[in-house]
């Protein structure tokens, strides 16, 4: 590895001083010899630029793994534990999610002082995107197609895994505010059950601004016909560099979990548009050619050649896409405002991200990118 300092994805294009210090060998090497049969550290091969934990490549002597670290202050053993259940349902039905590595008594959540880790296997395919930001494009159309077949794949094996709502925690995005009558009403009670949100958000008017983006894209409407919707658990963060990539750019392999939770496959399915079809980082006022329209059309038609989206669906994908941002805007402005004590970072995901994203598709080309996604198959 070189000498240069670790840098990660900050909430621009750019990379910056990382809020978890990254992995070292005598802290991994202690993590790998709880798990029987993955062997001895070699070396560390490469540093994940993702922001919100720490991850790395580790060699040893038997092969390649996946080890990634969270602070207790973000995810509890508990947690990552639902997450882990939900992983090896997805594996036992088919699905190409590998299964995280247990230790002698079957426990894939392994806590350490102030830590919480966890270990995989390498995931199958060509990780094409592992060093692109997050919310940035597809490299085809094609892989949008793909990413949307594979999308309606794990919701079909999703669908028998009965386990609750996992335990509230941060940067986890769920049905929390859209999944009830009274999204108003929820989001307020979200934000007030966050003392860390509550005190950064002291002295402005948050619950106007919070309430207006509710407004502005009907929530109350949309909740109610969200409701007409089986629940599941779904993946909350599907976009191209969770995916690995076979040579034909089909889906090989689905990667992080952290976000999973029990909500609803539309919804899951507006986060993934929303996660990809607009090129958010490269927004600024009176820029235009940030919708990738051809990319929301694609991976809408590769979910809908598995699983059928009735024009009713397709309605209600487009009025889903203004609010899928909400919950996870929230739950970055508390992390940055909470843990990692960002207050710079906690104002971009609330005005930049929260109300940015939300004033966007109410702007003009938001709307024709609404006009597309609504579009009867």
């Amino acid at each position: 590895m070189s000498g240069a300092p670790h840098l990660v994805h900050g909430m621009g294009t750019g990379l910056e001083a990382p809020a978890w210090p990254p992995i070292g060998r005598e802290h991994a090497a202690a993590v790998l010899a709880q798990l029987p049969g993955v062997g001895a550290l070699q070396g560390l091969a490469w540093h994940s630029p993702r922001p919100f934990s720490a991850a790395a490549l580790v060699e040893t002597d038997t092969g390649t793994v996946f080890v990634k670290r969270h602070h207790r202050a973000v995810r509890s053993v508990a947690g990552l534990g639902a997450e882990h259940a939900f992983m090896r349902h997805l594996a036992q039905r088919g699905q190409p999610v590998v299964r995280p590595l247990a230790d002698a008594q079957g426990q894939t959540a392994l806590a350490t002082g102030d830590w919480v880790w966890e270990v995989h296997p390498l995931a199958p395919g060509d990780d094409l995107y592992r060093d692109r930001p997050s919310w940035t494009p597809f490299l085809s159309v094609k892989h949008a197609h793909a990413a949307g077949v594979a999308l309606a794949r794990l919701h079909r094996a999703a669908a028998d895994h009965a386990a609750p709502a996992r335990p509230a925690e941060p940067l986890v995005s769920s049905a929390t505010i859209l999944g009830v009558a009274d999204p108003a009403r929820a989001g307020q009670a979200y934000v007030m059950a966050r003392p860390a949100l509550v005190g950064w958000l002291a002295g402005r008017d948050w619950r106007g601004e919070l309430a207006g983006v509710l407004a502005m894209h009907d929530a109350p409407g949309v909740a109610q016909d969200l409701h007409a919707h089986p629940t599941l658990w779904t993946h909350n963060d599907w976009h191209p560099s969770n995916l690995t990539w076979n040579g034909d750019g089909t889906v090989a392999g689905v990667l992080d979990f952290g976000l999973a939770d029990r909500g609803f496959a539309l919804l899951d399915l507006a986060i993934a548009l929303e996660r990809s079809a607009v090129r958010w980082l490269e927004m600024e006022p009176g820029k235009s050619g940030l919708a990738q329209i051809e990319d929301a059309r694609a991976l809408i038609a590769g979910y809908a050649s598995v699983t059928p989206l009735s024009h009713a669906d397709r309605a209600l994908l487009a009025r889903l896409l203004p609010l899928a941002h909400v919950e996870f805007a929230l739950a970055e402005t508390e992390y940055f405002a909470g843990p990692v004590q960002r207050p710079g970072d906690a104002a971009l995901a609330w005005d930049g991200y929260l109300l940015g994203h939300a004033a966007w598709f109410a702007q003009a080309e938001g709307q024709a990118l609404l006009a597309a996604v609504g579009e009867a198959g």
